[in-house]
């Protein structure tokens, strides 16, 4: 049967920018090789699948042009979006292929995901060492505030907090190299920010194991940073709080999410955000 795909960016602003899914909601799913094949024709990072099951949970799937992926917050975000669109306001709950998650759909095309429990540890020496060569790091060039971790909000994502906004912007890596080190460490993406303050972020997150270089919004790797920073004791998170990211301005599409936690170490993370259609 054809399957119906809609394009959404989420975490857009004001329209423009934000980070382009593919969304398929469906009676049931494709197969495993049509989700990839749609995937890889659509071209975004990742394209969600979804479909009603009987609870009335909904069966998601997420797929990048590579592979299956465990979870995408992006695509999340554009999922209820369409959701609310289609039936109306409120909350979703999803069955993913690792646990349950939910989405709220919201006013005007924006939608909040609260993601999988978070937790993080330190990033181990090797893999540190392995960041820093392929993007051309050093220690010094290291915000001693949040030592290199690697949050997991669904995802696994070495995160790496840098001090200087410049030194973000001049991001490059080997693209080869990069992926073959994200697969053999199991990684989503490497995601590399400053703190302008305490509660603003500028983020910017290498995808070489999806097939693109980098994503503009990454809704996942936000919630991993966030159970980061709360694990870390990060100022102004200790009770719960809110933090803004800004990501994709140095690629030409900025984007805006919205972060919310309770202060609690392990728990999930609400990441909020705005979508525009895309034309075909």
């Amino acid at each position: 049967m054809p399957w119906a795909i809609e394009r959404i960016a989420a975490f857009s602003i004001d329209g423009r920018g934000g980070n382009p899914a593919g969304v398929v909601i469906a009676d049931r799913l494709p197969d495993p090789a049509q989700m990839q094949a749609i995937a890889r024709s659509v071209g975004y990072s990742e394209t969600v699948f979804a479909a009603r099951l009987p609870d009335s949970k909904w069966r998601t799937r997420y797929f990048s042009p590579e592979a299956e992926v465990a979870f995408c917050g992006h695509a999340t975000i554009a999922l209820g979006a369409m959701l609310g669109r289609r039936f109306g306001t409120g909350r979703y709950d999803l069955t993913l292929n690792g646990g349950d998650i939910s989405v709220e759909a919201g006013n005007g095309g924006t939608a909040t995901l609260t993601s999988p429990p978070s937790r993080s540890a330190p990033l181990a020496a090797e893999a540190r060492e392995a960041i820093f060569a392929h993007f051309a790091l050093s220690e010094a060039e290291l915000d001693p505030r949040l030592p290199p971790r690697l949050g997991n909000a669904g995802n696994n994502h070495p995160i790496l907090l840098l001090r200087d906004r410049a030194r973000l912007a001049a991001m490059d890596y080997p693209f080869d190299a990069v992926k073959a080190l994200m697969e053999r460490e199991g990684w989503t993406t490497i995601c590399l920010a400053v703190a302008e303050r305490p509660d603003l972020f500028h983020v910017r997150n290498a995808f070489a194991i999806g097939g693109v270089r980098e994503d503009p919004a990454t809704g996942a790797a936000a919630a991993a940073l966030a159970g980061t920073l709360v694990d870390c004791g990060w100022p102004g998170l200790a009770g719960g709080g809110r933090f803004i990211i800004r990501q994709g301005e140095d690629m030409g599409a900025p984007s805006i999410l919205s972060v919310a936690v309770t202060g609690r170490p392990g728990d999930p993370v609400r990441v909020t955000g705005a979508t525009a259609a895309i034309a075909d």
